[in-house]
């Protein structure tokens, strides 16, 4: 466990720390996403109109996590469900109990907002992300197609 750990919900003042997590996030998924999208982002994650949501890890001073989520209507239930989106410790820091603690924000987060669940995907090759996975929450067996479009 981290010392000193605190984690809320992402305020305009933490954008500096916030940018580096996202771009190492995309890094580790050897994805890279243009810097209008991440602009677009962070407005969306700061404008209460929008149903999208981040918080960051701290321990102390330093931001060690970010967690992206955001709601949605679903045909199989009456409240909104949570998607969390995405869900990054440094390196340095993984293993700690900060994973653990930033879906917890969030399971908190849909609870509030009356949510019927909260679900998440990962990589199949994020073995050790799995692992805590497994642990806290219900793998589905179902199996994600996407198609980009133009």
């Amino acid at each position: 466990m981290v010392d000193n750990l605190t984690i809320r919900n992402l305020a305009a003042a933490d954008h500096d720390a916030w940018l580096p997590l996202w771009r190492a996030y995309q890094q580790f998924y050897e994805e890279d996403i243009p810097s209008e999208t991440a602009r677009v982002t962070w407005s969306r994650i700061l404008d209460p109109r929008e149903p999208v949501f981040g918080a960051v890890a701290l321990a102390g001073d330093r931001a060690v996590g970010i967690v992206h989520w955001l709601f949605h209507r679903s045909c199989w239930t009456v409240g909104n469900y949570c998607y969390l989106q995405d869900l990054f410790v440094t390196q340095d820091h993984r293993g700690s109990g900060i994973g653990r603690r930033l879906i917890e924000h969030v399971c908190a987060a849909a609870r509030v907002a009356g949510c019927a669940k909260v679900y998440w995907l990962t990589h199949e090759t994020n073995k050790n992300a799995m692992l805590l996975y497994d642990r806290i929450a219900r793998r589905t067996g179902f199996v994600q197609y996407e198609k980009l479009l133009p």
